[in-house]
Order: C-alpha cells, then structure tokens, then sequence
C-alpha cells in the first residue's frame, strides 16, 4: 500500500467557489491550521459567505458575480 498522498486539485468557477479536492492544508493568517474535516471543500470568493472561509451559495442568493480568475 503507498503513502502517497493524492494531488491537490483546485478549480475555480465563475459566479462560484474554488473547490479545492485532495491531501490539501488550510491555515488561517496566523497560520494555525484549519481541519474541516473533509477531502472536498468549496471556498468563498464572492466575501457574502457567513462560514468564511468556506463558501454558504450566498453568492447565488445576492448575484455576487466572479470571473474564474
């Protein structure tokens, strides 16, 4: 059996997340590590989310619009 992590992968949608899959490591400013316990997860980039970092589909509900980059 390896332990060989798998690639982080992180795409990023207009008008959406950047949904981050993989053996990822996520730290706040003071670079205290944040678990949110899950391999998948979906980061805010619109700023209307209230469970920062992680995207709540706010920027659905407001029409919040991101380009990809």
């Amino acid at each position: 059996m390896s332990d060989e992590q798998p690639p982080v992968e992180i795409t990023v949608y207009e008008n959406g997340p950047a949904i981050v899959r993989g053996a990822y490591k996520l730290q706040d400013r003071d670079r205290k590590e944040i678990d949110p316990g899950r391999e998948t997860i979906a980061l805010c980039r619109c700023g209307l989310s209230a469970l920062k970092p992680f995207c709540d589909g706010n920027h659905a509900l407001r029409g919040a619009a991101r380009s990809a980059f």
